[in-house]
């Protein structure tokens, strides 16, 4: 009964998420029927408030300060100009002949540099428009263009991303955000190169059939920020805050922290171990170097400083909150006796090969 638990509640959590309820609801609920299923109610109110709310907790402590300098960063590159100006600049180099790389590479070169994914939406959406309306591509391709190129292999692959996937496994492995790049550079490859070849392929198809951007009545969203507003900005000065936030992670990781004796640290703090969080400092201090960089070059030239830094604060609300529910819930789920066979399960799939049982969680 403790499996079929927990198949029950993940399979309703994804249904529902998928249906729009919000997870911060639907994670403690989908944890409480786990817990009910499995027999265990009488031990519901502890485990929501010690077992749910610890992990919610813990999370957020650890966590937090990189959601909140990176959805503030985010929203500094789109109100500053400097993520249009970015994205102007490849879709002037590369062109509409090869569209769909134009999309891709414009959303890499952004998140890969920090940008939160949702910035790099807004801000890409209305030149993909453009630019597959003028190459007579199909406008239903646009949104896996984007996808491929903000949240595949600059999100989990790369060696350096700030990504906040990227970032997770920092304290609890002890690496960095640069760990095994030989791995990263090959997976992010793959992932380009399969994507883009299979996109390409799809625009073959549609050409071949006949399908062009489409005769539909276009619906004009609101899907701009600042951005369309925002002052210009020079290519080559609004790409010096990427190249701030992947070199200075560099530097730290890689020579100012290990230069340094940090047993201080260990020593007034007996829960913080320095060699498990560097990797996160790092990021950190890149984060902000970048943001500080950018407000004070571009003092005379923001519409509204103070709304820019309260939208990219209250931005990163939302997006810590839900994992950091899907964090509790994956606790309880621990937690349950159930979860030790299916624990076992995945990881006798390969007992030589931790990584294909990890690939498989």
């Amino acid at each position: 009964m403790g499996m079929l638990a927990i198949i029950v509640s993940l399979l309703l959590l994804m249904l529902l998420a998928y249906r729009g309820i919000s997870v911060l609801l639907l994670a403690p609920l989908m944890a409480a029927l786990a817990v009910l299923l499995s027999g265990d109610g009488a031990f519901l109110l502890p485990i929501y408030t010690d077992t749910f709310m610890g992990a919610l907790g813990n999370y957020v402590m650890q966590f937090f300060p990189l959601f909140l300098l990176g959805a503030l960063f985010g929203q500094l590159m789109a109100d500053s100009g400097a993520a249009q100006s970015i994205s102007n600049g490849i879709v002037k180099r590369l062109g509409t002949h090869h569209v769909v790389l134009t999309v891709v590479m414009a959303c890499a070169v952004l998140t890969y540099g920090g940008v939160s994914l949702f910035v790099v939406a807004f801000a890409i959406y209305p030149i993909s428009r453009e630019l597959f309306r003028q190459a007579n591509v199909p406008k239903r391709l646009i949104p896996a263009s984007i996808a491929l190129g903000s949240f595949t292999f600059t999100m989990t692959a790369l060696p350096g991303t700030p990504a906040i996937q990227n970032a997770i496994p920092i304290p609890y492995f002890g690496t960095n955000s640069f760990a095994a790049p030989g791995l990263g550079i090959i997976a992010g490859s793959i992932m380009l190169g399969l994507g883009t070849f299979y996109l390409q392929s799809r625009v073959k198809k549609a050409a071949a059939q006949g399908e062009g951007y489409g005769t539909h009545t276009e619906r004009e969203t609101d899907t701009h920020s600042d951005t369309d507003t925002a002052p210009g900005m020079p290519l080559a000065i609004a790409l010096i805050p990427l190249v701030m936030v992947i070199g200075l992670n560099a530097l730290f990781t890689y020579g100012v922290f290990p230069a340094m004796d940090l047993s201080f640290i260990s020593d007034a703090f007996d829960n913080v171990t320095p060699s498990r969080q560097t990797g996160l400092w790092a990021i950190l201090i890149a984060l902000l170097s970048a943001s500080a960089w950018l407000i004070i070059t571009r003092w005379r030239h923001w519409q509204d400083l103070k709304a820019t830094i309260n939208q990219g604060c209250f931005g990163s609300l939302l997006p810590i909150f839900n994992t950091a529910s899907e964090v509790g819930y994956g606790a309880v789920i621990a937690s349950l006796a159930g979860f030790a066979i299916l624990r076992d399960a995945v990881l006798n799939v390969s007992p030589g090969n931790p990584l294909i049982s990890e690939a498989m969680a």
